[in-house]
């Protein structure tokens, strides 16, 4: 049996099973009505986020349902530290524990305490099995822990929450961006309401009617697949950024890893480089390399043959037609493929050049702001990071600081 204590006198000391529960309640459908639905592949690693949500029609398993605020252990291979606490409620995958606080403990920093490393580097040799271990819940309950005072909780957690505050701030800030630069797109090129549209002379084509000047072209015509090959010597220490980590409907990259998380055949990508998720495209992940980086060949690394066409190839890959393209042409039925033979013959509707430097000058800043996003979320889950070990074990006290509690808290 663990005990973990902490030299603060009016922390206590007691089993964790007294201060949380794991809710197991299992969902039982009785209509076609969809839930949001969450397994392990849509909590990321270490990142205490979800990157992606799915429904509750996509699998056929067993599934546990959740209420909004519970919080979601991966408890399958638990060293991943697939931890998250959605705002929503909905069913999730049984390789998930729930959790919820019981009276003595703060909602909010039960999840900051499950997420702390001290708990994961235990849930994980307490875990059964060797090739996919699984942490055993009435275990964990009957390690000791040690405890602040609730208000010393609540403290904690406003504190560590105010990073994450910040940090999905940031992401709704670059969801609007990302749909402004979508929305310009279609107006321009789906739409033809680009400037000067009021004297375009339209054209037949293989799309339809097209804006005289303008052409249909093949992807692979204005862009390349790269495969450059991972040099452990050149490349060990550069951020990985696998299928896994691709966050979901966003050009914004999340959490990266290191190149050593992955046994499969890696590759390398550069800055700017559009990251195309080929493995079950529906999921729709493509993101902008805001770094140098590795990851592996079910990611497609894209490169404009052009400079100037980089904003539009952008939009242009991370929109629902593409994806949908990108579906219909896979090959597989469990795990779709979408192979670059295929889409690099997917037609692309080339504009003048004037208008795709016009739509360069409108979307480009957009992109880099995601781009610089990027590194100030990184630095906002590197602080957060470096705090909640400390917080959590009582090693930086924060009981006397005045802290205004929003009412959740309070």
């Amino acid at each position: 049996m663990l005990t973990y204590t902490t030299s603060n006198n009016n922390w206590v000391v007691c089993k964790l099973g007294e201060m949380a529960e794991e809710i197991r309640e299992l969902y039982e459908p009785t209509s076609a009505e969809q839930y949001p639905y969450i397994g392990l592949e849509h909590i990321g690693q270490r990142s205490l986020r979800l990157t992606g949500v799915g429904k509750s029609t996509e699998t056929i398993s067993t599934k546990k349902v959740f209420h909004a605020g519970d919080i979601l252990f991966g408890s399958l291979r638990p060293y991943f530290r697939k931890v998250a606490r959605p705002k929503f409620g909905g069913v999730c995958s049984t390789d998930i524990t729930v959790i919820r606080a019981k009276a003595k403990a703060d909602q909010g920093f039960l999840h900051y305490f499950i997420a702390n490393q001290a708990f994961i580097d235990h849930a994980t040799n307490i875990s059964g099995g060797t090739r996919m271990p699984r942490a055993n819940w009435k275990v964990l309950c009957d390690s000791k822990w040690s405890f602040p005072p609730l208000p010393t909780q609540r403290k904690i957690a406003a504190i560590l929450s105010a990073y994450d505050d910040l940090i999905e701030n940031n992401l709704r800030r670059i969801k609007i961006l990302e749909e402004i630069a979508q929305n310009l797109y279609r107006e321009w090129f789906v739409k033809f309401r680009f400037p000067g549209h009021e004297k375009a002379r339209f054209v037949d084509s293989p799309l339809g009617k097209i804006p005289e000047g303008w052409e249909v072209v093949t992807l692979g015509g204005t862009c390349e697949l790269r495969k450059d090959k991972f040099r452990k010597e050149e490349h060990g220490e550069l951020p990985l950024l696998n299928l896994a980590k691709m966050l979901q409907r966003t050009l914004l990259v999340g959490e990266m890893g290191k190149p050593d998380e992955l046994s499969t055949s890696r590759i390398i990508f550069e800055e700017d480089d559009i990251l195309f998720g080929s493995i079950r495209p529906y999921l729709h992940k493509v993101v902008l390399a805001p770094c140098q980086g590795v990851t592996n060949v079910s990611v497609l690394v894209i490169r404009p043959r052009d400079e100037d066409l980089w904003s539009f190839l952008a939009v242009l890959l991370s929109s629902i037609d593409v994806i949908r393209w990108a579906d219909q042409h896979s090959t597989g039925t469990k795990m779709p493929v979408i192979k670059w033979d295929s889409l690099q013959t997917m037609p692309v509707l080339m504009p003048s050049e004037s208008v795709l430097h016009a739509f360069a000058t409108a979307v480009e800043p957009l992109l880099q702001a995601i781009k610089m996003t990027f590194s100030r979320n990184q630095n906002l889950r590197r602080t957060r990071d470096l705090l909640l070990p400390k917080l959590i074990s009582g090693d930086l006290d924060v009981s006397e600081l005045h802290i205004n509690l929003s009412p959740i808290y309070s």
